[in-house]
């Protein structure tokens, strides 16, 4: 290139040597005047046709030396060393190398950098498939195996996607319910109580609490409520309970008011307070009733929004394919699983897998517990027999003491006669 005087103003930069060419820019020049064309600097290149709209800026190339060579080298196609050629060579019948060097070269290279052009090399009988084009292709083929597996691993082919049918129920939100339902199995500590919590207590005891709940889930009943309040009133009474001594005048009143922050939580009609307070026999006024609900609330901060059994319920009961029999069947167990004290040592999500796990020996005479609901619950057959155990003995004695509120609602036809079905005796002798 022509040198340009470099106090011009119009020159920017400072002149760039490599390879003994002098580069320079500048502003505002003509057309046709501002450089050579760039069909002169690629005669430089060997085995090389000029292409006047290309310009190589590849930084290894614009340096033009090569592993240390004092002689600037422009090589044509991508610098390949011998020991990387020897490797590709050892995979086919006749490699053939052919060293290239620019001809502004006169000194030999160094052995271990000499340049060599892989692209003029009939390396295999398809040239027109470059050899790392092969080679990705492969390495690709390798990851998508690779991919398989893990998904193999991710969902077993004996365990079936039990969501698969409610793709187009925007109400069954598939994209999101193994996210809403990992919350609710690492959340689920905070809704429970420390199975015994009754010690610190100095005027109640468990039997009061059972008589309690046994109650509520008559007037439960007669209301006509959901099942999620069912869930929630015990829920908020056991937390209350935990943190709030009160004497046994006042435990019914707790239990009330309890169903009504349930009421407000879950249902669409409210009972009204005078409701509440007719059913327990006038025992108590509207103004306590109230001053009970802010105690309440503010003892337990106003989290009400925590996993019950219930919420797991739904989910494992989609994963055992259950119908209305094992469903009514599985409630009844965990219902009887409410009164009983004993069973606060038991995480919500344990307790429902359970019950199901249970329901389904009584409906199918012997153990039954697939791939599908392990998947779905977490729980393997051998973590539900304690507590499966534990409700075949609750499903004996029911309907024989006084506490007979879950076995009379369970005998009706409404919930068919799920009460009256046999225990599964064959779990207590294992």
């Amino acid at each position: 290139m022509g040198r340009n005087d470099e106090n011009n103003p119009g020159v920017i930069g400072p002149a760039i040597s490599q390879g003994g060419l002098r580069m320079r820019g500048k502003i505002g020049l003509e057309p046709g005047q501002n450089r050579r064309a760039l069909s002169e600097l690629n005669r430089n290149i060997v085995g090389v046709a000029p292409y006047p709209c290309a310009v190589n800026k590849r930084g290894l190339i614009e340096k033009h030396v090569i592993c240390g060579s004092k002689n600037p080298v422009i090589p044509a196609h991508r610098p390949v060393t011998r020991k990387f050629a020897a490797q590709l060579a050892n995979n086919q019948e006749k490699p053939s190398v052919k060293p290239t060097k620019s001809v502004l070269d006169t000194s030999e290279p160094e052995e271990d950098c000499v340049i060599i052009d892989v692209e003029n090399d009939n390396m295999s009988g398809d040239s027109s498939v470059p050899m790392y084009v092969k080679h990705t292709e492969a390495m690709m083929d390798e990851i998508d195996l690779m991919e398989e597996v893990e998904m193999e691993d991710v969902m077993p082919e004996s365990v079936m996607d039990i969501d698969c049918g409610d793709s187009e129920n925007p109400l069954a939100v598939v994209e999101y319910v193994e996210d809403i339902y990992s919350f609710y199995k690492s959340s689920e500590s905070s809704s429970c109580v420390s199975p015994n919590y009754m010690a610190q207590q100095y005027d109640i005891n468990e039997r009061m609490r059972a008589i309690l709940i046994d109650w509520l889930i008559e007037v439960h009943y007669k209301f006509e409520l959901m099942d999620e309040t069912l869930f929630l009133t015990v829920n908020l009474i056991d937390r209350f309970l935990e943190h709030q001594a009160i004497d046994r005048k006042r435990l019914q009143l707790v239990g009330v008011t309890a169903m009504l922050l349930a009421c407000k939580y879950e249902e669409v009609s409210v009972p009204v307070v005078e409701d509440l307070i007719i059913i327990s026999d006038r025992a108590y006024t509207r103004s306590e009733v109230l001053d009970m609900e802010k105690s309440i609330v503010n003892t337990l901060q106003f989290n009400m929004t925590v996993p019950t059994p219930y919420v797991f319920m739904r989910r494992f009961l989609k994963a055992a394919q259950s119908d209305k029999k094992l469903e009514l069947l599985s409630f009844y167990m965990i219902e009887l699983c409410l009164v009983e004290y004993e069973m606060l040592k038991f995480p919500p999500s344990l307790l429902a897998a359970a019950a199901i796990y249970t329901a389904q020996c009584v409906v199918n005479r012997f153990k039954q517990w697939n791939k599908t609901c392990v998947w779905y619950t977490t729980y393997p057959e051998n973590q539900l027999l304690e507590c499966a155990k534990r409700m075949v003995t609750f499903h004996q004695k029911a309907g024989t003491g006084k506490l007979a509120g879950v076995h009379k609602k369970y005998s009706t036809f409404k919930f068919g006669y799920a009460a009256k079905l046999e225990p599964a005796h064959f779990l207590l002798g294992d």
